[in-house]
């Protein structure tokens, strides 16, 4: 059984205090994937780059966790260009799949 692609370009946004890492995730049609990997700082400079990277890469659909506050300047300067899934912690770790956290890695 094969998985049903439904956003073949789309970006996971991992928030930490002082920086974020973006995963873009894009998929040809024919169902091959290619990962790009980026981390950028939380500083208002940084997040613009982050815009421009994802508009780079023709990237509209982002989804990032909603822990603590820390979302909060990523959406402000992502919800004119992107189309932003906000998920709940306790649900974003309950997948299953590759987890590219280096924590516990090692």
């Amino acid at each position: 059984m094969s998985l049903k692609i439904v956003y073949p370009i789309c970006c996971g946004i991992d928030v930490h205090k002082t920086f974020v890492v973006a995963c873009i995730a894009a998929t040809n049609n024919k169902g091959a994937t290619i990962y790009k990997r980026h981390r950028f700082s939380t500083f208002t400079k940084g997040l613009r780059e982050l815009s421009q990277w994802l508009c780079k890469n023709n990237c509209k659909d982002v989804c990032m966790e909603s822990t603590g506050k820390y979302w909060i300047p990523v959406f402000n300067v992502l919800e004119d260009s992107c189309n932003i899934t906000l998920a709940h912690p306790k649900y974003v770790k309950a997948i299953r799949g590759k987890k590219t956290d280096k924590k516990g890695q090692g």
